[in-house]
């Protein structure tokens, strides 16, 4: 009989039933040590959070801060990640086109609004600070966030920010290559439409690490069920 283990994030029945009989639990990690253990904030600069569009980005603050304050409270690290792009690349532009380039040249001057956290979220003067130049917070040579982590002896991530299926995917599946013990936290990141937010945290469930949602992730850092 196919087990029915269901997924505290909605992953599909017909992969949580193949994962589980694979490795013989749910979750690949079933405890953090919240000492050991980074929050990884993707791109919830100033500008992408205070766009008028953007207000449903804005409800994944609350969240963000819980975890944030609950690991700092539990001698854990908090990291926010921010992509200025100064200067488009020849690439970068012809992805997105001319217009979008000039927009995030333009916010990525001397304290620019993709330079800086969003003034809703819980930054403190301890935690580490990183821009990266791509998609990724830890492709080689494109960002310094591996180093910074590995200054405070960090082995586990919780990814949370924007975009799921571009740069949350992007580092999260790079740390994996990089041996930390990765969890995507499912409804602390905001993804596209068209189901690219939920086939992004099967695949990485299914492949390459963790997904739960934030109150399962507060309840490991503070060790209750």
């Amino acid at each position: 009989m196919e087990n029915q283990t269901p997924h505290p994030s909605g992953i599909p029945q017909i992969i949580v039933n193949k994962v589980v009989k694979r490795r013989g639990r749910l979750h690949a990690f079933e405890e953090l040590d919240p000492a050991r253990t980074a929050l990884v904030v993707v791109d919830l600069d100033s500008r992408t959070m205070e766009h008028p569009d953007n207000g449903s980005m804005r409800l994944l603050a609350p969240k963000v801060n819980a975890i944030a304050d609950s690991l700092r409270a539990s001698n854990g690290v908090v990291a926010w990640v921010t992509t200025p792009v100064r200067k488009a690349s020849e690439n970068f532009t012809a992805i997105y086109g001319r217009t979008f380039a000039k927009m995030h040249e333009d916010a990525s001057g001397e304290n620019g609004a993709t330079t800086t956290v969003w003034s809703g979220l819980h930054v403190d003067p301890d935690d580490i600070f990183a821009e990266k130049e791509g998609a990724s917070a830890f492709f080689p040579g494109r960002c310094d966030l591996h180093e910074k982590l590995q200054e405070r002896g960090i082995q586990s991530l919780l990814i949370m920010g924007m975009v799921t299926n571009v740069c949350c995917e992007s580092t999260a599946r790079d740390a994996t290559e990089l041996d930390y013990q990765v969890t995507m936290i499912s409804d602390g990141m905001w993804g596209h439409k068209q189901g690219q937010h939920e086939a992004t945290l099967a695949t990485f469930f299914r492949n390459f690490g963790d997904v739960r949602p934030t109150d399962d992730v507060l309840k490991l850092i503070n060790h209750t069920n």
